[in-house]
């Protein structure tokens, strides 16, 4: 392999080696598993301490985590929007969530179609080509959609998106649109764990969510699908109408 051809390898598949590189060290390290309630409730007044005397340093440190946890797609990130509301509030936890989200999001997008893109959309008449050229046709509209609905892994919808090669503008203001509602509903959750932890009780997911959480963070994910679906109606009803002579 000459020169040229070891450092095109280098920069595209690095920042993906890099990414499993760190994934395998949480992993090994027995960090990944800290991402718990449990592990929240016993260090929670200590946090809390830390994050009241060191307002911008903490909400730094948090985000970043936020953005390292998304990146190598540890299963922590709703434990991380808990975390932002119990530490910041309600209002400063959403904000610090969503753009960790966002940031964290947006690395697995861009290693993705640094990666894979290309050469899939490079193979003849391949099935990756034909589905992205129907997404791009309201690309923001359906990855808001598919932000807006938690049921969709975050971690599908970035591979996704950097697969399809969705423009950075789009996918950036969609993403962190789509995230918005979510990260507040569960940054308001983690505000009320103090009150939770301070009785002593077990805390499990279990007990803090509910229909009454997720079904309208659904519906909000329904309703933005609405004008992609009246386009698609509308323009197949002008496809099929008759020419008029």
């Amino acid at each position: 392999m000459t020169p040229d051809a070891t450092l095109a390898w280098l920069r595209r598949f690095g920042p993906l080696g890099a990414l499993l590189i760190l994934l395998i060290v949480a992993l090994a390290s027995g960090l990944a598993g800290k991402l718990d309630l449990a592990t929240l409730q016993a260090h929670g007044q200590a946090l809390q301490t830390y994050a009241a005397a060191n307002p911008l340093k903490c909400a730094a440190i948090y985000i970043l985590i936020y953005v390292a946890t998304v990146s190598i797609s540890l299963p922590g990130a709703l434990i991380l929007s808990l975390t932002g509301g119990f530490l910041f509030g309600p209002i400063g936890g959403g904000a610090a969530a969503v753009t960790g989200a966002t940031g964290g999001s947006t690395v697995v997008y861009l290693v993705c179609r640094t990666a894979f893109g290309d050469f899939l959309r490079q193979k003849p008449g391949a099935l990756l080509t034909r589905i992205e050229e129907g997404f791009k046709a309201d690309a923001f509209s359906y990855l808001l959609t598919l932000r807006l609905i938690p049921a969709f892994p975050l971690l599908l919808v970035n591979v996704a998106s950097g697969l399809m090669n969705i423009p950075v503008r789009t996918y950036l203001l969609a993403s962190f649109l789509g995230m918005i509602p979510s990260s507040f509903v569960y940054a308001g959750i983690g505000a009320g764990l103090g009150h939770i932890f301070a009785s002593g009780e077990p805390v499990t997911m279990h007990t803090l969510f509910s229909p009454r959480i997720y079904l309208p963070i659904a519906a909000m994910g329904a309703l933005a699908l609405l004008p992609p679906l009246w386009r698609y109606w509308r323009n197949r009803r002008v496809a099929q109408a008759p020419d008029v002579k």
